[in-house]
């Protein structure tokens, strides 16, 4: 039997249709988020000195620099999770892995509290380091979790700021605490805090707390300030994280000092800054050896840090921070030195060692 030719043409964009349909259903599948997935991979090297800034004036030199470098987290699709698994340089995480039982919005506060802290330590540590007078002022204490049984529960949330309760001011977090554990269970209290910038109030009641003790049913942090003369300030920005403690501190010991640590050189680095001065560690070094590579930096400072016979023991395979960059610059056939360091002075030293 002959088909017509008009009924042959037909068939024909029918099944090319079919096909178009096929494509773009396979492309909406690869593309599509997955929202219990992210992807970490290497994300840019950024140069601080635009970032701080000493009696409101940048450090305008141009010739060389302090990197901090970051990583991409983003929620994962097909596509990008194939492309994963073929890559050295990216990681697949579960929700629950990447924020624990935090919401999308407690973590992302979480993040700018844990920059926020990294900036004033930097702060903190530079002039400390370099002899100069400064003033570290309390400002009451960070909102870290808020448990399910505390009576401001709807009412306080991740990274506020608890200044006072009952209208008290306190001189310490261990004020503070000890004041409203020597509350009665059941007890009213009202309490003051800042979210996001903004002064609120609510009451709520004393409760008893998993340790035994009375209290209203938070952990905290210490929020702290530094005031100095010169006045130092740092903007990062969108970027969070308490991993740039390290390059700021450098920064800023730069320019309060006058010193050329840098000497014309691209350095790149990460670690946090503990109130020790020692540089602590941090998740995706990896990818930020490979971005600060890829950038053309020619040293990177990596945490040095101790690996306990705990933390051996959770994870058998588990290797320090400056143990890892090797790996990945060995990976990478990059010629940038990786500079251990366990303190903010062990940089320094290197730095002012190796002009």
């Amino acid at each position: 039997m002959q088909i017509p030719e008009e009924k042959k043409k037909r068939f024909s964009i029918s099944t090319s249709t079919k096909i178009v349909i096929g494509m773009m259903v396979a492309l909406v599948i690869l593309l599509f988020p997955l929202s219990d997935y992210y992807i970490e991979v290497p994300g840019t090297t950024e140069n601080v000195a635009p970032m701080v800034k000493v009696d409101g004036k940048n450090n305008d030199k141009e010739e060389g620099g302090f990197y901090l470098t970051t990583v991409q987290i983003g929620k994962a699709n097909l596509a990008g999770m194939i492309r994963s698994k073929l890559s050295p340089f990216a990681d697949i995480y579960t929700a629950k892995e990447l924020m624990g039982t935090s919401s999308n919005e407690d973590y992302n506060r979480m993040s700018m509290f844990y920059m926020e802290n990294a900036q004033n330590m930097a702060i903190y540590q530079a002039f400390k380091l370099a002899n100069k007078p400064f003033d570290l002022q309390y400002k009451g204490v960070y909102v870290l979790e808020v448990t399910d049984d505390s009576t401001f529960k709807n009412e306080l949330h991740v990274a506020d700021t608890l200044t006072k309760v009952n209208g008290k001011d306190f001189k310490s977090s261990k004020e503070l605490i000890d004041y409203v554990g020597g509350q009665k269970v059941g007890d009213e209290v009202k309490i003051t805090f800042l979210d996001s910038g903004q002064e609120k109030e609510a009451t709520g009641k004393i409760i008893k707390l998993k340790n035994g003790k009375n209290g209203i049913g938070i952990s905290l942090v210490d929020r702290t300030e530094v005031k100095s003369t010169p006045e130092v300030t740092i903007d990062a920005g969108a970027i969070g994280g308490p991993s740039a403690g390290l390059m700021f501190t450098l920064e800023t010991y730069e320019q309060i000092t006058g010193e050329n640590l840098r000497n014309n050189r691209q350095i790149a680095g990460t670690g946090t800054i503990e109130n020790d001065g020692s540089v602590g560690r941090i998740g995706g070094i990896d990818k930020k050896i490979a971005t600060a590579s890829k950038s053309g930096a020619k040293i990177f400072f990596a945490p040095d840090d101790e690996i306990t016979s705990d933390m051996k023991k959770a994870d058998p395979k588990i290797k320090s921070n400056y143990q890892e960059a090797l790996d990945a610059a060995k990976k990478l056939k990059t010629d940038m030195k990786i500079i251990p360091v366990k303190n903010v002075e062990d940089a320094l030293k290197y730095l002012k060692e190796n002009r």
